[in-house]
């Protein structure tokens, strides 16, 4: 029998038919092709990727020895993926081993890998590059056909993309035959993507997309009132008795939030409204332990849970096929984000996915409504990629050395194949090499920064030491050092941020894990806790938590109010019509802010001036813009201003009293002199010190400790500041720090977006209002101002006082 015949009776037992770009990408994969499979959530991107190679093996084409790479983003996903390829080349009859390898896997697991890989190997970005930096690599990765990228979105536009991209080349070098194949359901920039993905040294690429229309039903879950003057800060709880609901009436449902604080939150609340249903939640984040996921993920799959709230940790590619419905808490920030969550239920061909919008305040209704309608135009987020980030560079270079088989000129050659690298400047390649030797800047007196040598032309490493210390840091994630929590007499729980524990003290309660905690004692990185009844508490905030608001949706936010303000009744959505009052209110007192205008307001308020400006660019341009615009007015005027921001836009107050007119506005908001305002009116050179820290972990500079003894986070950022320094005063040419800073710029005040933001304004009209109360979208801008300066229970009182004198 063909092999697509066998594949394809395999499928019938199922149920299932081969779709027609599952058919097109085995074929194209017999043709010596590589590509990117672009298709829905649950429609089968696994056996469309994996079945080329298998068909290929069937026929007895393929040798023994390890055949294929697959390549994931999460360990999560790792044992799903392994899963669903085991039961297919059982179904066909192929008797391949499949094995994962990751920083879970047990020490005699890789002890046996490194000896012998299965036919085919499930691995993350980190764990490839460290069994590329292995001597026998070449003999080991010589029979590799077919490289496989999951989640190809969540690695392209980030340093683990770049890693990955490296690995690729090393592997293309080893075998030019090679095949490599990416998968991905929500990205906006395909073709760009599959370039990224194929690079330089793959001459055929086919971008294969499946047009099977995935069914996505978006519902926002509605309070029976809406406030008229909303402010963030509270977490939606009073939607709880509506999720309860929505958790009733499912057999399984996932409870997404966007941080791991407000998951620890929203899993308290649940199990203390609704006693009864603890067995049947779970709790799912990336700072548990790994047992504990484990446990939760199985209990999943077997469908044992009713619910399981969790972040991102459960974003990608996991086939639960229990899971009815996603409940999402707050605004996803994102279209691609919704439709990523969403897919996670009904994630079989032909199932609808469905996804209740939980809002935390009644302007992210309007955003739940306006993702809706952009995925309706199929408009989702691009995933720009990142160029010439040499701290990873440094990094590969470093390992690549590890091997002790490659010349520079080899490894020069792969490098520059990448689509990361493709424009790498030769300056900059040679000041990677002689940094790397330890030959050029304020670093080479010290041996311990001499960590490459040339031996007969070829790449090693300068000592054994430095060996083991660079492979316990291969890898592009950076966090703040982070503490183990154990139960005393217990086991462990998992790992929060030493920021976090630093601040408690014996005694100390704290939510984590779903539990209440007490601390016990804190001592060598380890926080021995116990179990404790419910009492107040805090709760751990992680770094990185908030996600700003993406250039589509904002767009899709203003295109929403352009709808209400053109008044097509019959054309509004539901949430539109239950935000009307508030809506209407914003029309009464100014206008609706969108992007056809640029909407300025000024109000005094309790003896302060406040000037509130809506741009509708997101919370990182509107931090750049808001100290921009600070410190051209100060410059005018002899003020003290204070500026808060959100999603929409910025605010700055003054205790003194002023006013602005339209051509003052015009001035703030010139283009001319940006760069030099910018550096000008923000603390950039403490801002590029602690992106500089991330620097500096990546390219090796700073040594985190060996597992169990890694160094405090005072030790580390110590560290890098006294490099940062050392290059500030004695190597003002250095390509890490000169790096740094550019990448202050654009990941942090993201300079781009913010010089489109201006150059839209200058391009649009301006209406400026003087109001005598504010205004629905300036309450929170103001309410947010006000929690700066107050605790958080007076605040919550203070503002619900204010709210309701707004309203009346």
């Amino acid at each position: 029998m063909p092999p697509t015949k066998q594949i394809e009776q395999w499928f019938e037992t199922l149920g299932w038919k081969a779709f027609p770009f599952q058919q097109e990408a085995w074929q194209a994969y017999q043709a010596g092709k590589s590509g990117l499979i672009h298709a829905p959530t649950g429609i089968g991107k696994t056996y469309a990727a994996v079945g080329g190679p298998v068909i290929q093996a069937l026929n007895g084409k393929l040798q023994s020895g390890l055949q294929v790479l697959w390549i994931t983003p999460l360990r999560a996903l790792a044992n799903d993926t392994a899963d669903a390829i085991s039961r297919m080349l059982e179904g066909v009859g192929l008797n391949w081993t499949v094995e994962i390898r990751h920083g879970d896997v047990s020490s005699s697991t890789r002890q046996r890998q490194k000896r012998r890989l299965p036919e085919l190997l499930v691995t993350t970005p980190e764990s490839l590059t460290v069994l590329l930096s292995y001597e026998d690599a070449s003999e080991k990765f010589s029979r590799v056909n077919c490289v496989i990228c999951d989640e190809w979105h969540e690695l392209l536009g980030t340093k683990r993309g770049i890693q990955t991209e490296l690995a690729l080349s090393r592997l293309q070098a080893i075998n030019p035959e090679l095949c490599r194949w990416g998968l991905s359901a929500t990205i906006g920039n395909v073709e760009e993507a599959l370039e990224v993905l194929t690079g330089a040294a793959i001459n055929e690429s086919i971008l294969i997309e499946g047009k099977c229309e995935k069914q996505i039903e978006i519902e926002t879950l509605l309070p029976e009132t809406i406030e008229k003057f909303p402010w963030a800060g509270h977490l939606g709880i009073r939607l709880l008795p509506e999720v309860i609901q929505r958790i009733r009436s499912a057999r399984t449902s996932l409870v997404f939030t966007n941080t791991r604080a407000q998951c620890e939150i929203w899993y308290q609340s649940l199990i203390k409204a609704e006693p009864e249903l603890e067995p049947l939640i779970a709790l799912h984040h990336g700072s548990l332990d790994r047992d504990l996921r484990n446990s939760v993920e199985q209990r999943l799959d077997s469908g044992e849970l009713r619910a399981v709230v969790c972040t991102s940790s459960l974003d990608l590619g996991v086939d639960f096929s229990p899971v009815e419905q996603v409940i999402q808490i707050g605004s996803p920030k994102g279209i691609a984000r919704l439709v990523q969550r969403a897919g996670r239920s009904g994630h079989q061909p032909g199932a609808t996915s469905k996804i209740f919008g939980v809002p935390t305040n009644a302007l992210e209704i309007l955003e739940f409504a306006a993702a809706r309608e952009a995925l309706k135009r199929k408009e989702i987020e691009p995933r720009k990629p990142v160029q010439n980030a040499l701290d990873v560079l440094l990094q590969h270079v470093i390992t690549m050395s590890l091997n002790g088989t490659l010349t520079e000129k080899q490894l020069r050659q792969e490098v520059y194949s990448t689509a990361a690298f493709q424009k790498l400047a030769d300056d900059d390649w040679n000041w990677i090499m002689s940094f790397a030797k330890g030959q050029t800047g304020a670093l080479q007196a010290y041996p311990e920064y001499s960590k490459v040598i040339e031996e007969n032309g070829v790449l090693k490493i300068s000592e054994k030491r430095i060996e083991r210390m660079h492979r316990m840091s291969i890898g592009t994630i950076t966090s703040d050092s982070e503490v183990t929590v154990r139960l005393k007499s217990g086991p462990v729980l998992g790992q929060i941020e030493e920021r976090f524990v630093t601040r408690l003290k014996p005694g100390d309660h704290f939510s984590f894990a779903g539990s209440r905690l007490e601390l016990v004692r804190f001592r060598g990185m380890v926080a021995l806790v116990k179990r404790a009844g419910y009492k107040a508490g805090s709760t751990p905030s992680w770094q990185g938590g908030r996600a700003p608001l993406s250039s589509e949706l904002a767009s899709a936010v203003s295109r929403e109010l352009a709808e209400y303000s053109a008044d097509h009744d019959n054309q509004q959505s539901i949430e539109l019509k239950r935000l009307a009052s508030l809506l209407d209110i914003q029309r009464e007192r100014s206008d609706l802010p969108m992007s056809q205008y640029l909407l300025i307001e000024q109000c005094r308020v309790k003896r302060t001036s406040n000037l509130f400006c809506f741009p509708f660019a997101g919370r990182l341009v509107h931090e750049g813009l808001a100290a921009l615009v600070a410190y051209r007015l100060s410059r005018q005027l002899p003020l003290t201003l204070k500026t808060t921001v959100n999603d929409y836009g910025f605010s700055l107050q003054s205790a003194r009293k002023f006013e602005v007119d339209e051509a003052v506005i015009q001035e703030l908001f010139q283009l001319n002199n940006l760069a030099e305002d910018l550096l000008e009116c923000m603390n950039t050179t403490e801002l590029a010190r602690r992106q500089f820290r991330e620097i500096s972990r990546i390219s090796g500079l700073v040594f985190q400790g060996y597992p169990g003894q890694q160094k405090t986070v005072k030790n580390v950022q110590m560290s890098a500041s006294l490099l940062y320094d050392v290059f500030a005063k004695y190597d003002t040419d250095n390509r890490l720090l000169l790096q740094a800073k550019a990448e202050l710029l654009e990941r942090q005040l993201e300079q781009t977006r913010l010089r489109e933001t201006l150059d839209r304004i200058q391009t649009v009209p301006i209406r400026l209002h003087t109001t005598k109360k504010l205004s629905p979208f300036a309450f929170p801008l103001w309410a947010e101002a006000l929690h700066q300066q107050v605790s958080s229970e007076s605040w919550a009182d203070k503002i619900a006082l204010l709210a309701a004198e707004m309203e009346a």
